[in-house]
């Protein structure tokens, strides 16, 4: 029997819960589950999410369909249990991302994943938890140039020192899902996509660059780009969900034609509008981020750790990727071609920049 073919974990009107529901992908995973005819949907997001993402959500249910929109806190205890009852798979998409204070980044992202999980596992009838992490947990520091980062690769185990609170959050957050999963039988799947892109989500990646300093820095040289389309990465995580003999395991997201750094940049500027940028070869962005990395501990923090070479290892260092085990696991297969999810994500940019 092909991994296509495979029977689901759970039924099509078996109650799905998918918390960040409002969000960049939540969107488009809810409209992939809906589009697979699951009929049962419950829609988590903070209460201060807009009405209009509500409705937009919303407007997706067909006959017979019942998507349930639920305006809740992950803090609360009494919210994680109401909209975890009945609920026989999770999809946790939401996050503390917006958070640049390492504290407010662990009580959302760490702290309301604990609440959400103690809660799913008192109603005992869960049946897949989906982790929803990033690359950004990955140390990197330890490889050679080029190669390959994958699923084995260890975990940073010092996030606070790379001085990003979403990384910080999100290896903690890692953490605390494989030790419910070890300790109380929590059936988890974690996945962890690699730069998400497409409409919804136009600043360009700080994998290809930054533009701290008045000017676009380009630090990404023909690296390749860990790129996933929007739709790509919705699939892939729908797919963790419902595909069965696959609990503990840790899938790695991306497209199947990765472009290189400068080759995006390139066709940024063609399809969207031209700017200055400097390019940094690679032995010279490490030694600035060597220089900002002990100018910041010689000045106890005044100068904040932002560049660093952790930061430097996880986001510009020469490194390869495969998805061989997406699609060996869940038979994924890129559904958007990346020359089509680039002309798509070209055009959302164009329109931002006339409505700005």
């Amino acid at each position: 029997m092909s991994l296509n073919n495979k029977p689901n974990i759970i039924g099509s009107d078996d109650l799905i819960l998918i918390t960040g529901a409002t969000g960049f992908i939540g969107t488009k995973l809810v409209e992939n589950l809906v589009d697979r005819g699951f009929c049962n949907l419950r829609c988590f997001a903070r209460r201060s999410s807009q009405n209009e993402k509500f409705e937009g959500i919303a407007k997706l249910a067909r006959d017979g369909f019942r998507i349930e929109m639920f305006k809740g806190n992950l803090l609360s205890r009494e919210d994680c249990a109401a909209a975890t009852k009945d609920a026989v798979v999770i999809y946790h998409l939401a996050a503390g991302r917006g958070e640049k204070s390492f504290p407010d980044a662990f009580m959302n992202s760490v702290v309301t994943t604990r609440n959400l999980i103690e809660s799913a596992l008192e109603h005992n009838i869960l049946k897949r938890f989906v982790n929803i992490s990033s690359f950004a947990v990955y140390s990197n520091c330890q490889k050679a140039n080029g190669n390959l980062l994958d699923e084995s690769c260890p975990l940073e185990q010092r996030p606070e020192l790379r001085g990003d609170a979403y990384s910080f959050a999100k290896v903690n957050q890692d953490g605390i899902v494989a030790e419910y999963g070890r300790k109380y039988g929590l059936p988890f799947v974690t996945v962890r996509p690699g730069a998400v892109y497409g409409p919804g989500n136009l600043p360009i990646t700080g994998r290809v660059g930054i533009s701290s300093f008045g000017i676009f820095l380009h630090l990404g040289g023909n690296n390749r780009i860990p790129f996933t389309y929007v739709d790509n990465c919705a699939e892939a995580i729908a797919l963790a969900g419902l595909r069965c003999g696959i609990d503990g395991e840790v899938l790695n997201v991306m497209d199947d034609d990765l472009p290189t750094s400068r080759n995006f940049l390139r066709l940024y500027k063609r399809n969207v509008g031209r700017f200055h940028s400097l390019p940094l070869p690679r032995s010279l962005s490490y030694v600035l981020c060597y220089l900002w990395e002990n100018y910041s501990d010689w000045s106890k923090g005044q100068l904040p750790n932002s560049f660093n070479r952790r930061k430097w290892h996880s986001l510009w260092k020469k490194t390869s990727y495969s998805n061989q085990k997406l699609k060996s696991l869940l038979g994924w297969t890129q559904k958007v071609s990346t020359r089509e999810g680039l002309q798509r994500y070209f055009e959302a940019c164009r329109a931002g920049e006339k409505r700005a």
